[in-house]
């Protein structure tokens, strides 16, 4: 599978909340991180997903929020995933982050250069990644 996206994990679906408009699907990946998305119910009909069965998700690096876990931050989105920065790719205004994930995979964020000063964001420095489950694309093989 070739995508635009940078973060492309694949699991197993382990819980669908059927809604009268969206579902809400719950992913877990192999390193028992969990991934939530909100499709719509036709999509979850037409990829055929059920629990048990095989799924990917997508997320734009440009869609993650980054943020330190000691700021004691919350937000109403529903994924939150912790991990350690990997490595921090500096740009002109934006850089690239990428977080080592504890189950194996990588996340990358862009964020700016400003917030990774702000954040004091180096490798081997924890943090935590926050994306809205609308902003999970699910996808499946085949």
């Amino acid at each position: 599978m070739h995508t635009s996206a940078r973060n492309q994990f694949a699991g197993t679906v382990t819980a669908i909340a059927q809604g009268a408009v969206n579902d809400e699907i719950e992913m877990t990946l192999p390193g028992g991180e969990v991934i939530v998305a909100v499709i719509t119910r036709h999509s979850t009909q037409s990829l055929g997903l059920k629990t048990g069965s095989p799924a990917f998700a997508l997320i734009k690096a440009s869609w993650v929020i980054l943020a330190r876990p000691q700021a004691g931050i919350r937000l109403s989105t529903r994924n939150r995933l912790e991990g350690t920065v990997k490595a921090v790719k500096p740009g002109a205004v934006n850089a690239e982050v990428e977080i080592a994930l504890p189950g194996g995979n990588t996340l990358a964020a862009i964020v700016t250069m400003e917030s990774v000063a702000a954040l004091g964001l180096a490798a081997g420095e924890a943090v935590v990644a926050f994306f809205k489950a609308s902003q999970v694309i699910v996808g499946v093989s085949g």
